[in-house]
């Protein structure tokens, strides 16, 4: 039984309705992490038989009538940033080789709530900070589709784990693209809820003990299925234990429950950031066949006085700001030194990465309003659009590059070098003004690798978002298992 092909809704189902031993269904990916993850290196953290206790309880509380949840006896992984009491979260830095939290991250509690039986946690780069999945503590982990290759990051080892069919449920978090970019490059879906939707305490970075929310920073699901998404988002959305006494969580329904019914928007491309030629004619074959099946495709539309240029700037500023946050005292010495001698006109990464760490207050808070134009802007935007249809990043996976540092790392689009942080671009867009994102898998290009789109929707309104790329993933035809997931 290939239980890995299966939805995480549909395990749950069989699983409470007796088709299925919580137990039997930790064994089976069990089985495929210890067959298919030595290549792959996503699955850094195994606690099996603490998994296997917990599936044991699951498979006897449904014999006695008790139903713990709606993931009920389910085994997932998440990813390694996220505090699980007695487990190892290191962020992948040696500096934190020993912190074993004793309490869950919210997200974690929430999960465990609702029946989930965590087995693993999966790989990232560094205190998150990269777009491809390495750190001195776990090592490297590989693509699925080519190990040649990185999964992305920093949710890569989660991406990867779910492309092999290691897991069917992952709890990933995004800042910089961190679930987007990897589900783009491993070809599974992922989503980037509405900032703040679901809680983060218990995430690192922020430093371990950290209560604060993070500019920008959110938790999200990722999954092979879309109805995971909605399923997930479910389960961990609504305010934090000091907000829940005077906040509500009450989310609008989808905008629509049939396809032809959603009016999108497509940016396809931008001379500010080239986007790989394969991925654009994915693009536009998709939304060719949106046309094809009824829906009003604008491909002209753009939020008022928003350029991608001006969106990444805000962005980037803000990004800067919250991650400089986290810095050690001597790095953070070396950005007031380095933005100290660079020139005003300097846009370079490493100018720009310095002034934004060590910005003061009064610039954050310009900056911030920026922010504030550009959010009534989206929202002026989405009252004649239900979603923006755009690339969630410019290329295709690419080979792994772990030296030298990424301010002076390049790819290479259509024969042309582009900064390497040029990859923040396009999920930039939904970033800094809290927009809920989807990636969602589109096709396979000619040399196997995934291709995805980015599906952009307004604030607070993720299940619509969710339910077009449900409405279209039902529509468009599965990947292939890749190479290292048979």
């Amino acid at each position: 039984m290939a239980l890995h092909r299966l939805s995480t809704t549909e395990l749950a189902r069989r699983i409470r309705e007796g088709e299925l031993t919580s137990s039997e269904a930790l064994e089976y990916f069990i089985a495929r992490v210890e067959k298919l993850d030595p290549p792959l290196n996503a699955v850094v953290v195994r606690r099996f038989d603490e998994a296997r206790q917990r599936a044991r309880e699951a498979d006897e509380a449904l014999a006695r009538g008790e139903h713990w949840g709606p993931l009920h006896g389910v085994p997932m992984t998440v990813k390694e940033t996220f505090e699980v009491a007695g487990w190892p979260t290191t962020a992948g830095v040696t500096d934190l080789a020993g912190h074993v939290p004793r309490q869950d991250a919210d997200a974690i509690e929430r999960l465990r709530a609702a029946g989930a039986v965590l087995f693993g946690k999966t790989n990232i780069p560094a205190y998150a900070g990269d777009l491809q999945s390495f750190n001195e503590i776990y090592g490297t982990t590989n693509n699925p589709w080519n190990p040649e290759l990185t999964p992305g990051g920093s949710s890569g080892g989660a991406a990867a784990a779910l492309a092999a069919g290691m897991t069917p449920l992952e709890l990933g978090s995004d800042i910089g693209g961190s679930i987007r970019t990897p589900a783009a490059f491993c070809g599974v879906a992922g989503l980037k809820p509405s900032w703040r939707l679901i809680p983060t305490r218990g995430h690192i970075p922020g430093p371990p003990g950290a209560l604060s929310t993070r500019d920008i920073s959110v938790a999200g699901p990722m999954s092979r299925h879309v109805e995971d998404l909605e399923l997930a988002m479910e389960i961990l959305a609504g305010p934090d234990q000091d907000e829940g006494p005077g906040w509500r969580l009450q989310l609008p329904e989808p905008r629509h429950q049939q396809l032809e019914s959603f009016r999108v928007a497509a940016w396809l491309d931008d001379p500010r950031c080239p986007v790989d030629r394969r991925i654009v004619e994915a693009l536009e074959q998709l939304t060719g066949q949106l046309g094809q099946w009824g829906v009003a495709v604008d491909h002209e539309a753009r939020p008022e006085g928003i350029g991608l240029s001006e969106a990444y700037d805000v962005y980037y500023q803000l990004l800067a700001g919250t991650m400089g946050v986290g810095l050690p005292p001597s790095l953070y010495q070396q950005m007031e030194e380095g933005a100290a001698e660079a020139a005003p006109d300097d846009q370079g990464y490493r100018a720009r990465f310095a002034r934004g760490t060590t910005q003061s207050h009064a610039d954050w808070l310009r900056a911030n309003e920026r922010r504030t134009v550009m959010r009534r802007q989206w929202r002026q935007f989405f009252q004649d659009h239900d979603v923006l249809l755009c690339p969630v990043v410019q290329t295709l996976p690419f080979s792994h590059r772990q030296t030298p540092g990424p301010d002076q790392r390049t790819l290479t689009v259509n024969g042309v070098d582009q900064p390497y942080m040029d990859i923040l671009v396009w999920v930039g867009l939904a970033g800094a003004v809290y927009l809920p994102a989807a990636t969602l898998p589109i096709g396979v290009s000619a040399e196997g690798l995934p291709l995805a789109v980015q599906i952009i929707g307004p604030y607070l309104e993720d299940r619509t978002v969710l339910r077009f790329a449900r409405l279209l993933q039902e529509r468009l035809e599965a990947l292939p298992e890749p190479p290292l997931g048979g």
